[in-house]
């Protein structure tokens, strides 16, 4: 039909040329619109090949064969064949069972035999500084996911104040203006304008069409980058310079047969307005500075930061189920089998976010951020903490775990921790209060490593999937091998060591015959977070003069009721 048309004259010829352009162009500065159905043919091309020759080969002895009855054997064997590949790998995941075993052979892992202690333990969980974030804006505004990042040396939850997808107007017309950036150490977290960061990203998460992140992030994309990467996670933070920047983190799908996904860098977005010459570069370029994983150590600010998809290091996680072979995570086996434990009421999953120190672990682990994991058996009543999981957040490709299982140490894992909090509080209404995210709490006490999950009781209101944040939250440390629940104070920090030694002590020493005692240190842990979240309290000091004044005044009320006796 073209070519007939092609051949009537000169104006056709040159009408045909136009549309073609104009369809080029199209589908170059359309690009980040069905980039996700060529990703798609990336990650099931081996499926999609398979099928496809299975088809063409069964069409066309279909056409070839005279007999009836023939042809509806062919097309029944044709739908057996289709059925059983759709029963195997969907169906029964062999597919994702491929996907993840190449995930564990391309792993660097490295078992550690001594669990990091944590540090800069963070009060609140996620989703109630996102709760918390929303009640600080007005109408017009939302908040995008927070993340914790390290800023300035510390750590603290950052996200976008960003116009509102509700309204499609502020989208297409408005900026991102402001960053929340909030101390995760303190149990008060203030969204007041001391942690309102005014600084201006005209690309952003809920904005419209070129400004989108997701869009001006695939714009930027090669031909091959095309095929095999995709945004994910978004994180606010500050580059060497200490300017604020939008750091996109990128999946790099590898691999033919059954493609995994793999950490790809990162795209690093600045802020600031943008002119008409950045549009005409986002709609055809898009926007963004690509960094390698292998360039990342050439910035500081991206080093032991978090900047790791979840997307990824869940994988990661879950590929240590291969740890006893390719046959081992089948039914018929399953002695390493493992799973994340997903709780049903707890909105953030897994990996929390925990700060780590390595220090005197014989390993090369840096002291910073890490995605966790507490891998459990896959059976529904084993609650078992079978793997800790240390990932590095800044994507370094390497993975740390430490065998609580080999090690025989019977520890309870994150599944069985809300109903240890909820039998040690029975009055409280737990149809509206949810115990949440129970991160890890590992510190020396009594003499040796012990790890605890530090857990917070969220509101809920009824019919709402929102919690309902709350400046000082009730947090309880629960003790993985002792399995009992301490309640701590979440505005004292520095006594928690101290309250957990004072519950447990008999216990460890009738159990463990030590003869420890609980030695205060004497460090200001109270004072870590930022000035802007908390108030500098100056101690009222006594002299000497006054201690002598004040015996005297003593001394002269006793004679005073002698007198009047």
């Amino acid at each position: 039909m073209i070519k007939r048309y092609w051949q009537k004259g000169t104006k056709q010829k040159v009408i045909t040329i136009l549309l073609s352009l104009v369809l080029l162009f199209f589908l170059f500065i359309l690009r980040d619109d069905y980039q996700p159905a060529l990703l798609f043919v990336r990650k099931f091309f081996f499926v999609i090949l398979l099928i496809s020759a299975i088809l063409l080969f069964g069409l066309k002895k279909f056409r070839t064969t005279p007999s009836s009855g023939k042809r509806v054997a062919i097309l029944a064997i044709l739908a057996l064949i289709l059925g059983v590949v759709y029963g195997v790998g969907w169906h029964f995941k062999m597919y994702d069972y491929m996907k993840t075993y190449n995930v564990f052979n391309d792993l660097n892992k490295e078992e550690i035999h001594e669990l990091p202690l944590t540090q800069n333990e963070r009060i609140q969980p996620l989703r109630n500084i996102f709760s918390m974030a929303n009640e600080s804006v007005g109408e017009t505004k939302d908040v995008s996911l927070p993340h914790l990042v390290r800023v300035d040396g510390e750590n603290k939850w950052t996200m976008a104040i960003q116009p509102t997808e509700k309204y499609v107007w502020q989208g297409i017309s408005d900026n991102t203006e402001e960053v929340f950036s909030v101390s995760s150490t303190t149990p008060f977290p203030r969204f007041s304008s001391d942690n309102r960061i005014p600084v201006t990203f005209s690309i952003g998460e809920s904005l419209r069409f070129s400004r989108n992140t997701y869009n001006a992030v695939v714009q930027r994309f090669g031909l091959w980058k095309l095929l095999s990467y995709e945004p994910g996670d978004v994180f606010y933070m500050k580059n060497d310079k200490g300017a604020w920047v939008e750091v996109v983190s990128l999946i790099n799908w590898k691999g033919f047969f059954f493609p995994y996904p793999t950490f790809g860098g990162v795209m690093v977005i600045e802020n600031g307005e943008h002119d008409f010459n950045d549009y005409v570069e986002r709609l055809l370029i898009g926007k963004g500075t690509y960094i390698s994983p292998e360039e990342m150590k050439n910035h500081d600010y991206l080093l032991r930061q978090n900047t790791l998809s979840e997307h990824v290091s869940r994988l990661q996680a879950e590929s240590l189920k291969f740890l006893g072979g390719f046959s081992d995570p089948l039914p018929w086996k399953m002695k390493t089998a493992v799973k994340i434990p997903d709780l049903p009421d707890d909105q953030n999953k897994l990996p929390f976010v925990t700060d780590f120190d390595f220090t005197g672990i014989p390993t090369d682990a840096y002291n910073g951020l890490y995605h966790w994991f507490g891998l459990e058996p896959v059976g529904d009543e084993r609650t078992s903490l079978s793997f800790s999981v240390f990932i590095p957040a800044d994507g370094t490709d390497k993975m740390y775990y430490y065998d609580h299982a080999s090690k025989k140490q019977g520890f309870a894992g994150v599944s069985a921790m809300p109903l240890k909090v909820i039998e040690s509080r029975k009055e409280f209404d737990w149809s509206v209060n949810k115990p949440v995210e129970f991160r890890p709490y590992i510190k020396d006490i009594a003499g040796r490593k012990r790890m605890f999950f530090l857990g917070t009781v969220s509101a809920v209101k009824e019919g709402s999937n929102n919690f309902d944040g709350s400046a000082t939250p009730d947090l309880a440390l629960i003790d993985s091998e002792y399995r009992d629940v301490v309640w701590i104070d979440a505005k004292h920090p520095s006594q928690w060591d101290k309250l957990v030694y004072e519950q447990l002590n008999e216990a460890w020493r009738a159990s463990e015959g030590i003869d420890h005692f609980f030695v205060k240190e004497e460090k200001d842990i109270d004072t870590i977070t930022t000035i802007v979240d908390t108030l500098k309290v100056v101690p009222k000091v006594k002299d000497s003069k006054q201690e002598k004044i004040e015996a005297l005044q003593r001394q002269l009320d006793s004679l005073k009721s002698i007198n009047s006796n």
